[in-house]
């Protein structure tokens, strides 16, 4: 396994990250049980979670996969062998995560979701607290293509409240440091301010990234090379689909598409299916499963910290975790662009 630095924080963190969404709802407690074990002998050490998972997040459901995970360290006693991600919810109708109301990232709502994370993980510090998204309104999963969506809105929770809230939470040992997702340029770039500001510092980004949506590299990445604020990439074989499971039409029964087709109408565009077509033809040209080629994308681009691979099976965590062996020669990068250039962007989101 590779290792790499989290920010300027001093954690390292295994180029693979253990996502967990699935845990509570496409898998049970015991198979989540049975990936971490898996997944830290494999030697990563870098698991994310969130308050509202599982995905779909519903109230009968919602704190499972941190449930899961507590679960794994009151077994284990091996809290101390993994670097935990978790978040806040950002702002969202999903009242029955804050009993009933709408929820915010506010000082209070920071405060009562931290709490409740660390009771449902039995543990008494988390390693990286991400705000999940932000409190200021935008258009985000697709809404606007990629291209920002301005909504006025003029009751945001500013983002130097968030970090002094945040910036408390450091010193008292709750959190180690601190991370954002689904974040903007600017919004990464106040987050900056507010460390000039007497603030902790944000040590990553955790953002949608694949060969299906690149948005990041423009704007974004940058922030990696001229502030060490690197990459966390989620959903890096775009809900399945660069994975070939779908290809001709297929729909495999317990997958994702079978069992919440909503979620993946982004990619049921003739142009997201050509660009998936063209990826899964040019693994099998380079004697590479589709699943390879597309992590391995993810897990070489210099401004990625660590690439969140999620699994619903042993052994689709297996090969997913295979994936850092394999190497991606330039004439397969000229490949990758070439594919790119013809549609790019086919999913942002």
């Amino acid at each position: 396994m590779q290792y790499r630095q989290l920010g300027d924080s001093g954690i390292r963190v295994s180029a693979i990250c253990l996502g967990t969404m699935t845990w509570g709802e496409q898998n049970t407690r015991e198979e989540a049980l049975e990936q971490m074990d898996y997944a830290l002998e494999r030697g990563v050490n870098f698991w994310d979670a969130a308050e509202m998972y599982p995905v779909p997040t519903r109230e009968e459901t919602q704190g499972e996969t941190e449930r899961c995970i507590g679960e794994w360290f009151s077994r284990t006693g091996r809290r101390h062998d993994v670097v935990l991600a978790t978040k806040v919810t950002g702002r969202s109708d999903r009242v029955w995560i804050r009993s009933g109301r709408e929820t915010r990232v506010n000082r209070a709502q920071i405060t009562e979701a931290i709490d409740g994370s660390l009771k449902r993980l039995r543990t008494d510090y988390i390693d990286l607290y991400q705000v999940h998204w932000p409190d200021r309104r935008l258009g985000l999963w697709g809404e606007g293509g990629g291209s920002y969506v301005h909504k006025a809105d003029g009751d945001e929770t500013p983002i130097l409240e968030i970090m002094e809230v945040m910036s408390e939470l450091v010193r008292s040992g709750k959190i180690r440091c601190v991370g954002v997702s689904n974040e903007t340029p600017w919004g990464v770039g106040q987050y900056l301010d507010a460390c000039r500001n007497g603030c902790e510092r944000i040590v990553s980004v955790q953002n949608s990234y694949s060969l299906l949506n690149r948005v990041y590299e423009h704007g974004l990445s940058e922030f990696a090379f001229r502030e060490g604020i690197g990459l966390l990439a989620y959903s890096p074989l775009a809900m399945g689909t660069l994975s070939g499971k779908y290809v001709s039409g297929r729909t495999p029964p317990g997958s994702r598409k079978a069992l919440f087709p909503a979620f993946l109408k982004r990619y049921e565009g003739d142009h997201v299916q050509q660009s998936i077509s063209g990826y899964t033809n040019l693994a099998a040209a380079h004697s590479l499963h589709p699943v390879h080629l597309a992590l391995a994308f993810v897990n070489t681009r210099p401004f990625v910290t660590s690439n969140i691979i999620g699994a619903t099976s042993l052994e689709q965590l297996k090969q997913n975790i295979d994936s850092v062996g394999i190497t991606i020669s330039e004439e397969l990068e000229a490949e990758i662009q070439a594919i790119h250039s013809r549609c790019k962007h086919p999913a942002a989101a």
